[in-house]
């Protein structure tokens, strides 16, 4: 009897210890030193401009905001630059403007600065963990908000990670239905969305997809890799906020994951590289057409995400910079052991 209790305990202790195995995303951040994250408000202080203080103003936001200034009187508000003739008409212009200034009344109802210093909390807790699973890796320098004419969500350029507010006004405001904005795309233009959009964008420019082959296995595993790191760096925000889908969307990915897997599986769609076919697949749209009505747009994107989770649980002792430095699509599809 007592042989019989003895072999018990060592078969359960067997089962416990092979059943525990690391998870990695489970780490302690507490260790990593830096200053909280407060985003700096460019679009209070652009409308602050006035034709009297344009001149000097302007060389305190160069200061303020470094190059990123520049930058967004060039690329984002398609102003010219600093230094064109009509640069100082053409700010003040965008900022006088009608409906730029009822678009601002709109950010300033919905995001107070308690909002954005919020908005800033769970920024630096995604830094933190970032620096712990990517140590030798460089991080923004500075975080912005701005105003951007409703042409930019996230945009991460000199060192600066800046949030478009004016594209998370919610999906029912005004301006969305005037600037005709599918539906499609406004579920989730809301302040919901945002640290989920902004932590997605940097990662992919942080990881940018520059390899020759354009196929839909290379754009399968990219993606996946690219949400697989957004896991870890946000781990408590919702995966219908990390990838943008309704919850109907996701409840139809995980019914129908078995099928969504044969489709590509089968006469090697993985391996086709015509653009047309890449773009259906990644794409963001209604839906995508060519499985069904039902099936979420850029759905190569979420079946990514679910084999390199397989991926990571079948290799668990593959870090995240591992991850990412693997430069084989085919290597990553064979180890995950995918079969759902």
């Amino acid at each position: 009897m007592n042989y019989i209790l003895k072999l018990s305990f060592i078969i359960l202790t067997v089962h416990f210890l092979t059943g525990c195995k690391h998870n990695q995303m489970d780490i302690d951040t507490s260790s990593v030193s830096m200053e909280p994250i407060i985003f700096k408000r460019l679009d209070k202080d652009v409308f602050t401009l006035t034709p009297e203080n344009v001149t000097q103003k302007t060389s305190e936001f160069q200061k303020k905001y470094t190059t990123f200034y520049t930058r967004y009187i060039t690329s984002i508000v398609n102003n010219g630059g600093i230094n064109d003739s009509l640069y100082s008409q053409s700010i003040l212009r965008f900022i006088s403007d009608k409906e730029m200034n009822a678009a601002y009344i709109d950010i300033n109802k919905i995001y107070s600065d308690n909002d954005v210093e919020l908005i800033g909390d769970e920024m630096t807790e995604a830094v933190k963990r970032f620096k712990v699973f990517f140590p030798k890796r460089k991080t923004p320098k500075q975080f912005v908000t701005f105003m951007s004419g409703f042409n930019y969500n996230v945009v991460y350029s000199d060192s600066t990670l800046g949030i478009g507010l004016d594209m998370y006004l919610g999906k029912n405001n005004a301006f969305y239905s005037m600037l005709q904005f599918p539906k499609f795309k406004t579920h989730s233009m809301n302040k919901e969305h945002i640290v989920s959009d902004a932590v997605r964008g940097w990662v992919i420019s942080e990881f940018d997809n520059a390899e020759p082959t354009n196929n839909l296995l290379n754009h399968l595993i990219f993606y996946g890799k690219i949400f697989y790191v957004t896991d870890a760096l946000i781990p408590n925000v919702n995966d219908s906020l990390k990838i943008g889908y309704t919850s109907a969307q996701m409840k139809y990915c995980k019914t129908f994951e078995k099928n969504l897997w044969g489709f590509f599986a089968k006469d090697n769609k993985l391996y086709e590289n015509d653009i047309k076919l890449v773009t259906e697949y990644t794409n963001d749209g209604p839906f995508t057409g060519s499985i069904s009505k039902e099936c979420p747009p850029r759905i190569i994107m979420w079946l990514g995400w679910q084999i390199v989770k397989s991926y990571m649980e079948h290799n668990d002792k593959v870090t995240l910079e591992e991850l990412m430095n693997e430069k084989d699509p085919q290597k990553i599809l064979a180890k995950s052991k995918y079969k759902p």
